[in-house]
Parts: structure tokens; C-alpha cells; sequence
């Protein structure tokens, strides 16, 4: 089928869950990155805090990269929504510069393969992709 994965990106606080529930009608379905088992993302509608998920599979050493790869096939309606890292300071700590690479890599990849990416600011979303 099409890959209608939806994304939306933004600073921390910013208002980027309640403005995905609204923007794409997904008032359910969430799982929350900081929390849920990776294999969850695969068969919910949405996830929040992915960018915490991507974290924690990285202090487990889990593979990032294959869950990413069956994610447009096995979830291609998902909306993912995660907070941007690259803005500010570099992260002194080795982990945290691997995460925040790591994070950016795989939040380009899926938004190539996007339907649709929007950026929150102050809660007012902007389309950057459609």
C-alpha cells in the first residue's frame, strides 16, 4: 500500500501531541517513546517521544536501524512526533552526540519517505512537506 506516515517535528514544550491529535485526527492509539516497548511503534497510530525511544534502544544496544527499515511497511499510516536535537549546543557526552546523530539520521530518512512533515513552534504548525 501508499506510505502515508505523517511527521511532526519541533523544540521541546511546543505543543507538537495535541497539535498532531488535531491537525491528523488521531485523537488515540499513542504510544509514548519514553515508555513503550519498540515493537509497539509498528502497530499503533501514533507515537510521541520518538526521539526518547531512539535513546533508549541505543543504551540497550538494540538495532535501531532494522525497526526503522519495517516501520513505512509494517506502519505506513504511523504519525511520528519527536523533538528536533540538532538545534544548540553539541552535547559534551559521547552518548548523547551518537543519539542526537543518530536521531537526526533516522528522522531524515523517514521524512523522505513522509507524506507529510510539519514543524511546531508556540503550538502554530507550519507544513514543511506535503
Amino acid at each position: 500500500g501508499e506510505i502515508d506516515m505523517k511527521m511532526v517535528i519541533g523544540g521541546a514544550y511546543q505543543g507538537k501531541l495535541e497539535y498532531a491529535k488535531k491537525t491528523f485526527q488521531i485523537p488515540d492509539g499513542w504510544v509514548d517513546g519514553a515508555s513503550c516497548e519498540p515493537e509497539e511503534i509498528l502497530n499503533c497510530r501514533g507515537v510521541w517521544n520518538f526521539h526518547l525511544l531512539i535513546r533508549r534502544m541505543l543504551e540497550k544496544e538494540r538495532d535501531t536501524d532494522a525497526l526503522i527499515r519495517r516501520l513505512p511497511e509494517e506502519n505506513p499510516e504511523l504519525c511520528i512526533v519527536t523533538n528536533e536535537l540538532g538545534c544548540g549546543v553539541v552535547p559534551v557526552e559521547a552518548f548523547d552526540r551518537l543519539w542526537r546523530e543518530k536521531t537526526g539520521r533516522i528522522c531524515t530518512e523517514l521524512a523522505e519517505k513522509a507524506g507529510e512533515v510539519h514543524r511546531v513552534f508556540c503550538g502554530i504548525g507550519m507544513v514543511i512537506k506535503k
